[in-house]
């Protein structure tokens, strides 16, 4: 339960931080890392599967374009969240991944 909080704040400031995303409340934010948490465990995995190639040719950078599609997939699910294009997702996923392992590395 407390990972699920952190994971909200991390979408939360990450979201306030980046112009290219709006967030409409803290309320949206716990929506947006919910809808994460179960992107991340129900699609997330087939995905890897399916582009291992793809992520062992670019050493690991496809990651980064499989997560950038789950956020967009979360934006049109979650009413209140808005992403300005793919490059804003990218750089949201990275910022969402940074802060949520600070913020769990203190707790």
């Amino acid at each position: 339960m407390v990972n699920f909080l952190v994971l909200s704040l991390a979408v939360f400031i990450s979201a306030r931080l980046l112009d290219g995303v709006e967030i409409r409340s803290y309320w949206t934010a716990l929506g947006v890392a919910l809808g994460l948490s179960l992107v991340n465990v129900l699609l997330k995995p087939i995905l890897v599967i399916l582009s291992i190639p793809f992520i062992v040719l670019t050493l690991g950078l496809f990651m980064l374009v499989i997560n950038a599609a789950l956020i967009l997939l979360i934006d049109k699910l979650v009413d209140g969240l808005r992403i300005r294009n793919f490059t804003w997702a990218a750089i949201f996923s990275l910022l969402i991944s940074l802060i949520n392992t600070g913020l769990n590395a203190l707790l």
